[in-house]
């Protein structure tokens, strides 16, 4: 290291100094002690960082996987009409004009009870037409059962999401009923109007919450149990799912009177609820780098106060206080970026693999991250961002660099004479 500035390989050594046989034993016992300590808070800075990256990245998976799969079977704008769409073709034709707007299809949405023997539970009617449903969604491609084909206007035919099918304990070709809040009103007084269906298809999109509460009709056999002369509005697919409330903005401007709602609109609670813990989560964890850092502070410290003589020596030999500033800044400098880069790689390779790691571990252990029951995916996902990435080795490396201050400060306040005076 002869070609590296005096203070780097004074630093270094202090750094990486081990105990070697045959020499002074006592020196070298304290200079392995300070290199074990120094190693200590160069893992510690490491740890802290790959588990900031690896949270990171399982959030933003977590995130993006779940915004997927609502995606595939919501759409990314809804045009509603409070009391129907009449004659819906032209306004279809007018929605398809916006540079934006790559595909639409017309829908009736409503809620209902669904029964079968003495099971009954609450779902979401959705009324779709077969053959445009695919330029909106992915629910033709989600069918595990059945066909989207077989939804055919006037058949009644009904397809149920596979949590839902299971709870009814139902297959192909059983009779359903679904009741809707709208009723008739006889003498008897108001009566629930209600339609048997028959199960023609079964749906897995791999959202619990969508397969445990959806009911797919076509939509003029959903129009007629509620009584609507046409759709009850229109499902539309952008080209780039990110500006879709800016679209949505620019469409209910030009189409007053309806309701023109976004998909991060229709989810807004929850996004914000996971961006609330991926900060929550980045505040926690940045907590374990501080904590590493101020164990920098020490290991500092401690190598200032060891190596009192040495600083002592080299003063006297024309050293300045700046240099020997320097000297242990550098120390500092080589730990936080030895510790960065270590934790960067390691929370790399551990965010890369989760896929991998997560099912050893519980098969490992017996046990389940993320019962599907209770969260809406049942694997643990992983999305590395280099901003997330570059953000988390920046702040690391400046609380490193901050924890250098006071004792590189401190090492240039040693006077000469006192250190020498028991030496």
């Amino acid at each position: 290291m002869s070609h590296w500035p005096i203070e780097l390989e004074i630093a270094w050594r202090y750094t990486s100094a081990r105990r070697k046989a045959g020499k002074n034993k006592e020196t070298g016992s304290k200079d392995g002690f300070l290199s074990f300590i120094s190693s200590v808070s160069m893992v510690g800075i490491a740890l802290g960082v790959a588990a900031l990256i690896v949270v990171l990245s399982v959030m933003n998976g977590f995130q993006k996987e779940v915004r997927d799969r609502m995606l595939s079977v919501l759409s990314h704008i809804e045009v509603h009409a409070p009391a129907g769409l009449g004659d819906w073709q032209p306004l279809m034709a007018q929605v398809k004009t916006h540079p934006h707007v790559t595909g639409a299809a017309p829908m009736v949405m409503s809620q209902a009870l669904i029964s079968r023997g003495d099971v009954m539970r609450g779902v979401a009617i959705r009324g779709i037409d077969p053959v445009m449903e695919s330029n909106v969604s992915d629910i033709p491609k989600h069918f595990i059962q059945g066909s989207i084909d077989e939804l055919r206007p006037g058949e009644f035919g009904l397809a149920l999401g596979s949590e839902l099918a299971m709870t009814l304990g139902v297959q192909l070709g059983d009779r359903i009923t679904i009741m809707v809040p709208e009723g008739d009103i006889n003498p008897a007084g108001m009566t629930p109007r209600m339609r048997a269906f028959k199960l023609i298809g079964v749906i897995d999109s791999g959202h619990y919450e969508f397969d445990s509460t959806l009911a797919v009709v076509h939509w003029k056999d959903a129009a007629a149990l509620l009584r609507l002369d046409g759709p009850s509005g229109l499902r539309l697919k952008l080209d780039d799912m990110q500006i879709a409330a800016k679209v949505a903005d620019e469409l209910a401007v030009k189409l007053p009177g309806l309701w023109v709602k976004d998909w991060s609109r229709q989810n807004k609670n929850w996004f914000a609820a996971v961006q609330t813990e991926k900060r929550m989560m980045f505040i926690i964890l940045t907590l374990i780098i501080a904590v590493a850092a101020f164990n920098l502070v020490s290991t500092l410290v401690m190598t200032v106060t060891d190596k009192q003589g040495d600083i002592a020596i080299l003063r006297t030999m024309g050293a300045s206080a700046g240099m020997i500033q320097r000297i242990f800044f550098a120390q500092g400098f080589m730990i936080g970026a030895l510790g960065t880069l270590g934790g960067i790689f390691l929370g790399l390779l551990v965010a890369l693999n989760v896929d991998v790691i997560v099912p050893v571990i519980e098969a490992i252990f017996r046990v389940q991250f993320i019962p599907r029951d209770i969260y809406f995916i049942s694997s643990l996902p992983s999305d590395v961002r280099s901003g997330d990435v570059i953000t988390v080795g920046l702040m690391a490396f400046c609380l490193s660099l901050l924890a250098t201050l006071y004792p590189s400060w401190r090492a240039a306040k040693v006077q000469p004479a006192n250190a020498l005076r028991y030496e």
